[in-house]
């Protein structure tokens, strides 16, 4: 089965370790978004985030998507996204969940 499947079945579980760490919305992209990935593929996140969230935050929802999803997981910040190469592609990736 597609890993992005089951992101999408455990979406609930994502947005309650979303909500615990300040977060509003959450997007899968690389791999796993283009269901292209391997087993040692980690998880790729783009996360908005509330105001005042902090550097705990990010990493907390880090660490407690690893931990649920038991698989490595990188999470980045919507608003670092600018209009450069990397942004684009992150951009064409993206799936809500």
């Amino acid at each position: 089965m597609c890993r992005l499947d089951k992101l999408h079945r455990m979406r609930s579980k994502i947005y309650r370790i979303a909500r615990k760490h300040n977060a509003r919305r959450v997007y899968v992209f690389g791999s796993c978004a283009r269901k292209e990935e391997t087993p040692e593929s980690d998880i790729d996140f783009v996360v908005e985030f509330n105001d005042g969230a902090t550097l705990f935050d990010h990493a907390g929802m880090e660490y407690d998507l690893s931990q649920c999803l038991h698989k490595k997981v990188d999470v980045i910040v919507s608003n670092i996204l600018r209009d450069d190469a990397f942004s684009r592609s992150v951009r064409e990736d993206m799936v809500a969940l």
